[in-house]
């Protein structure tokens, strides 16, 4: 019986929140899946089905990091057989990555189908000495065979994948593929997965174990094809999926994939308040500390933990939303949360109010319509809306008048601050 660890999408040097602790968070996550369900368990080998980092071009602290993990599997003997992937293939025109630089370095081994148009063969097998390979046959009884990341050709590559694997010797047992590519149908607005129907000539030559990376969400299909899902959540977004690291024990009597997820992760939460369109400033303000405060009170979120932290902010409001400090917020609540990062999203649409008039309506009620539909909808001004709306026609007839600039001043200066009761008396 073979056993071996299915790895995909570490994306090392992860960026995104500009964060050297979460750019941290996906060493960690990688170096504790290996140490938890590799090294642990004395796995046959280790596969890395594309995406080891985050970007084509890496810094050096990037680098140390692989190093340092395939360091760990080095140390107990333990074989990494890897291809490329969108994220971390060679640019184009170029012959190098930073992968083949670690294959060439002995650290993994790099499995690429060969160049047809330089008259190679699109499988040879893997040489040791020139560390070239597009499959190796391994001690335990099980061949693994590359891929190249494809992009849109990928269905016309899968067939010429298919026929190379007919005309290779026959397998020494279960024939394990590593394929970077999605799978239609596993997230929403993925454009050019590919259908089942796709992949099923691979099965059809023999292929008992199909290695898939690329789509960040664990899904597996008809017990041969496997996607573990990234190492971390590389979004929010991404916090709501299965995602994990596969062990995996094949031979000839049967495949046993067990998704492993129990291992370093930072904890990402998602939270919602909704907003009526009453509330002021300082109650939208407040509503946003009470629904993280019982988020910590619940145990949904642990300040401990530094998790990351999404608060969306919903539904209307009835103020203008530059009235409203989100920085400040932001930096309360993340105080509060003691978040590593916190995101504050302002969803909230502003509250619209329209009065119907007849054709027949005069310039004057218009005029005043308009005025008294705009303070309806803001928070502050909407008790004192037709007061109000008076008062700017009364300003508006004041500066036709030719009134001077600072009378017209005091005039608004009066408006703002009079109490309903007293502007009232005056109109009266």
């Amino acid at each position: 019986m073979a056993r071996f660890l299915h790895v995909a999408d570490v994306h090392l040097g992860f960026d995104r929140y500009d964060s050297k602790e979460r750019t941290q968070d996906f060493f960690y996550a990688l170096r504790d899946a290996l140490a938890r369900h590799a090294i642990a368990p004395q796995v046959d080998f280790v596969l890395i089905a594309g995406d080891l980092f985050e970007h084509r071009n890496i810094q050096p602290n990037i680098l140390n990091q692989a190093q340092i993990c395939l360091q760990d599997l080095q140390a107990v003997g333990i074989p990494v057989l890897a291809i490329e992937g969108n994220h971390d293939n060679r640019p184009y025109g170029t012959k190098t990555s930073w992968l083949r630089y670690l294959s060439d370095w002995g650290s993994l081994k790099l499995l690429e189908p060969g160049d047809l148009a330089a008259g190679e063969p699109f499988y040879a097998p893997w040489n040791e000495d020139t560390r070239r390979g597009g499959y190796i046959d391994l001690p335990c009884g099980i061949r693994v065979l590359g891929s190249y990341w494809y992009g849109a050709t990928a269905p016309k590559a899968i067939e010429q994948i298919a026929v190379a694997i007919q005309a290779l010797p026959p397998s020494p047992g279960r024939t394990v593929l590593m394929f970077h590519h999605g799978l239609e149908g596993q997230i929403a607005r993925y454009q050019g997965a590919l259908r089942y129907a796709d992949l099923l000539p691979l099965k059809t030559v023999g292929v008992d174990y199909l290695a898939l990376g690329h789509i960040h969400k664990n899904y597996e299909l008809e017990n041969w094809i496997f996607n573990p899902g990234s190492i971390e959540a590389n979004s929010v977004e991404e916090a709501s999926f299965a995602r994990g690291v596969y062990l995996v024990e094949l031979d000839q009597a049967g495949l046993r994939a067990e998704l492993k997820q129990d291992y370093c992760q930072r904890p990402t939460v998602r939270l919602r308040h909704t907003l009526r369109g009453q509330e002021t400033v300082d109650a939208v303000e407040a509503g946003a500390i009470a629904t993280l405060q019982t988020a910590i009170d619940s145990g949904q979120v642990n300040p401990a933990d530094q998790p990351i932290v999404e608060l969306r902010l919903e539904g209307s409001v009835g103020f203008d939303r530059l009235d409203l400090d989100l920085r400040q917020l932001q930096q309360q609540l993340q105080t509060l949360s003691g978040a590593l990062i916190f995101l504050l999203k302002f969803e909230a649409e502003a509250v619209e109010f329209s009065t119907s008039l007849g054709d027949e309506a005069s310039r004057t009620q218009i005029e005043q319509e308009v005025f008294l539909d705009m303070l309806t909808a803001h928070s502050t001004y909407k008790k004192r809306a037709g007061v109000l709306a008076q008062g700017l026609i009364d300003l508006k007839d004041q500066q036709l008048e030719g009134r001077s600039e600072p009378d017209l001043y005091d005039f608004v200066r009066n408006l703002i601050e009079s109490e309903p009761s007293e502007r009232i008396a005056d109109d009266a």
